[in-house]
């Protein structure tokens, strides 16, 4: 069946539900009043007092055009892959895609995947002990998106786990036409959803969810919101093996 027979078939599924984002970051930084104070408590005290005396955060409706070096966390949580333009299960690098999931624990799965078997397998670290701190924010996503959920069991090869040149042809296609972008099933956790987001017009509010911590011990990644207490662990079933090629 040809991608004519896919787009013909498809339905809108509206969306208007927050949005998990999770990208690289650290944990932690210096503390801005650690020199005014050895106790922790002050800290956290002064950062108190600094948060509810600064004023609300500037939002634009288009935010990247409207001053957009005012707001970090709009550039950290939405407008980096719409400025930096990556290939992905939706380009071949040529134009930006965003992608967020309906949860957590997916957003987990897609991330560590890409990392061991993307980054760390590239650099030859896959068998080391390497530490990776994230930040997950929460995105208010508000779009009629291509539903390509009920489509994937006819066309598999949009959820192939390594092999993107398919779903590449389906994201040109979006891209070229138009479209806001697309909600599918998670490749890397099935009873997950992901959201591609082709037209950053369609997040608003991003905002901090929380931190994360991976750890890389042999074949396994375990994943911290607490650094030193462990959430839950992922093991070589859960992420495969590394691509071919």
């Amino acid at each position: 069946m040809s991608l004519g027979d896919l787009f013909a078939r498809l339905a809108l599924a509206e969306v208007n539900r927050d949005v998990f984002r999770n990208i690289v970051s650290l944990r932690s930084s210096q503390d801005l009043f650690d020199d005014l104070s050895d106790d922790p408590a002050e800290w956290a005290l002064a950062q108190k007092v600094e948060g509810d005396a600064k004023p609300p955060p500037y939002r634009s409706a288009t935010p990247v055009l409207h001053r957009p070096f005012e707001d970090a966390e709009w550039f950290n949580a939405i407008a980096w892959p719409f400025q930096n333009w990556q290939a992905s299960r939706f380009s071949d690098g040529r134009h930006g895609v965003w992608y967020g999931s309906e949860s957590v624990e997916t957003t987990v799965h897609e991330s560590a995947w890409h990392w061991r078997n993307g980054l760390l397998a590239d650099a030859g670290f896959e068998k080391l002990s390497v530490v990776a701190e994230r930040k997950v924010y929460v995105v208010a996503c508000a779009a009629a998106l291509l539903d390509f959920r009920p489509l994937t069991a006819d066309w598999p090869d949009l959820l192939h786990p390594h092999d993107y040149s398919f779903p590449r042809s389906v994201g040109a296609r979006i891209h070229r036409e138009g479209h806001p972008g697309l909600l599918i099933q998670s490749v890397r956790r099935p009873q997950g959803e992901n959201f591609a987001v082709f037209n950053p017009a369609l997040l608003s509010s991003p905002r901090h969810h929380l931190q994360l911590s991976y750890r890389l011990e042999g074949d396994s990644i375990v994943v911290e919101k607490t650094p030193g207490v462990v959430w839950f662990g992922l093991h070589a079933e859960d992420f495969g093996a590394r691509p071919p090629g």
